[in-house]
């Protein structure tokens, strides 16, 4: 399937700060870090990009947004939304067209929690591989589609793989969307290969800083494990989630 091809790619281009196709470029935020922890790469992304309404990093400095990836459902979407109704946190979910379409119930349990939906694309196609009118079509069928099926406008757009173009980035502005990336993701997203709990909510805590977009996979054992936790922990450091 056209989106499992997408998720292997996306494996291999996160966190790779170079060219990933002819017209694109692989997001990542870098090992570089400033006097707030916070990556430098994303701080550079954002004074570059946002004149296409394009983030890696929030400004309230004060706060942190848990983003997740929503390819398929590997069956700890559920026991993610329960740990974030028992923290009083909402979250922002991006969904691809075939989540959409076969998990209906978890959809509509993020929109009644009170939960933000992102459009990740209809089928996770780099757009930076696609003609102009195919890449309007993966973002804008994608969000029809979430209209007519859940009466939701989907306002923000995170791009597959992280692969962008600046001509893609002005694509998704034209129709409407702010591009969220993120601050800070880790290898979460290989089920056979899942980090062990105690050090992955290490690492997180660790890469903490303010305005951060954490982008984490709901297909992940371990994350659906450590969310408590990791809400916790960010708390005791300051931020608001």
């Amino acid at each position: 399937m056209k989106w499992i091809a997408g998720l292997l790619l996306c494996g291999m281009l996160t966190g790779l700060p170079a060219a990933a196709a002819s017209r694109g470029i692989g997001y990542g935020q870098g090992t570089q870090v400033d006097g707030n922890n916070c990556p430098i790469g994303a701080l550079e992304f954002d004074a570059q990009y946002e004149k296409y309404g394009a983030y890696a990093t929030t400004p309230d400095k004060n706060r942190i947004i848990l983003t997740f990836d929503q390819g398929y459902e590997n069956g700890y979407t559920a026991q993610i939304l329960d740990t974030l109704a028992e923290k009083h946190v909402t979250a922002v979910f991006f969904l691809t067209g075939d989540y959409a379409a076969k998990e209906s119930a978890l959809v509509q349990r993020m929109i009644d929690e009170g939960h933000m939906l992102g459009n990740h694309g209809m089928t996770h196609a780099a757009l930076p591989t696609l003609d102009d009118a195919a890449a309007r079509e993966e973002i804008s069928a994608l969000h029809d589609f979430v209209i007519e099926k859940y009466g939701y406008t989907m306002q923000y757009f995170r791009f597959p793989c992280g692969e962008y173009s600046e001509e893609t980035l002005q694509t998704a502005q034209s129709l409407g969307y702010k591009t969220m990336f993120w601050s800070f993701a880790y290898v979460d997203w290989l089920t056979d290969k899942q980090p062990e709990p105690a050090q992955a909510l290490e690492k997180l805590k660790d890469a903490a800083h303010g305005g951060e977009i954490l982008l984490l996979h709901s297909v992940s054992a371990t994350n659906a494990e450590i969310l408590g936790d990791l809400i916790d922990e960010l708390r005791a450091q300051g931020y608001t989630i």
